[in-house]
């Protein structure tokens, strides 16, 4: 397996000139391709500010961190806005869909500030909105959907890109049982058919029982670190 997300000493320190507080602490972290794996631990144990160090969405206060060999750190604002583009799906815990646009829209936008093809666009949200599930819903829009199914418009918007991984941060924290199992039965799919590279923050056993690889952070650290 190629290792496609790799972290140094990474660390991230809030009030750093008068009571420093790090959020994330010197974290060497290996993720090879097409895993699936939980990061873990109580409210502040750093796991968001984690995530988004990795998707390049906050820059850290000293190490470093590498997506298939590229030091993100290094990057202007620019250029990791378009890496991030190109390479990066992020599944937020609140959905983050546009309200005014249908499903299909939805999925399109990130192929449409990749410039693809009108006809390209359309296709493969077509395709990603028929394998999570919601063919006959592409022309709602979100608030014609249920939380569930707009999570799932979310993971089809994740995918369009065609990322190297997928980051999910909390996203079954707003989902009733059958709407998170669902989502759940999903991704983990997707990541043994298609070999798509999941981490998520999590609080969800659910989420922390299906996945293969558990990391548990406490004051910013990895206290452990273990594949079931």
């Amino acid at each position: 397996m190629n290792t496609i997300i790799q972290s140094h000493g990474l660390s991230k320190v809030y009030n750093p000139d008068t009571i420093p507080v790090y959020a994330v602490n010197g974290v060497d972290l290996a993720i090879e391709e097409g895993e699936f794996t939980a990061l873990v631990g109580p409210s502040g144990s750093g796991k968001t500010t984690l995530l988004n160090l990795i998707g390049g969405l906050d820059y850290p206060s000293s190490g470093s961190i590498e997506i298939a060999g590229v030091d993100i750190t290094r990057m202007s604002e620019n250029k990791l806005i378009d890496f991030r583009l190109q390479n990066i799906g992020f599944v937020f815990q609140a959905y983050n869909l546009i309200p005014v646009l249908t499903a299909s829209e939805n999925v399109e936008f990130v192929m449409l500030m990749q410039k693809k093809p009108k006809k390209e666009r359309e296709q493969r949200a077509k395709e990603l909105l028929t394998e999570v599930g919601l063919a006959d819903r592409m022309d709602n829009r979100p608030s014609e959907l249920s939380g569930g199914q707009q999570q799932r418009v979310a993971v089809a918007r994740a995918l369009a890109s065609k990322p190297r991984f997928i980051l999910a941060d909390e996203p079954t924290a707003n989902l009733d049982s059958k709407s998170a199992e669902n989502l759940l039965e999903i991704m983990a799919r997707l990541n043994k058919e298609e070999h798509m590279t999941f981490i998520f923050s999590t609080h969800d056993q659910r989420v922390i029982d299906k996945a293969r690889r558990v990391v548990t952070l406490a004051d910013g650290k990895v206290v452990s670190d273990t594949k079931q």
